[in-house]
């Protein structure tokens, strides 16, 4: 994506930056919810797939590859939302035992 060496060094160097900054709360967010940690790991498949096929010669648009992992994210922060207001509506059992 871009010609000058320089450039490439730096983008590279900021991006780790970034990913070292930002891997605790990500993680830790994923770790909260298992269905994430799913997800993640089948973008994972997809990309090495993707990844194989264009090793083969088989020309993957990159736009269908993305569309399905945002069309995917974007139904799990659904449910992730649907989750969580129904946890909130339920309600307190008062004949718990105290611990």
């Amino acid at each position: 994506m871009a010609d000058h060496l320089p450039v490439m060094i730096a983008a590279v160097i900021i991006a780790m930056g970034i990913m070292l900054w930002a891997a605790k709360s990500i993680s830790d967010f994923v770790n909260r919810h298992p269905t994430l940690k799913m997800l993640a790991l089948s973008f994972l498949i997809l990309i090495g797939v993707m990844l194989v096929g264009e090793s083969l010669g088989h020309h993957i648009p990159k736009g269908y590859i993305y569309f399905a992992m945002a069309f995917s994210f974007g139904v799990e922060m659904l449910n992730l939302r649907m989750r969580a207001a129904k946890n909130a509506k339920q309600p307190v059992e008062l004949n718990q035992p105290y611990r």
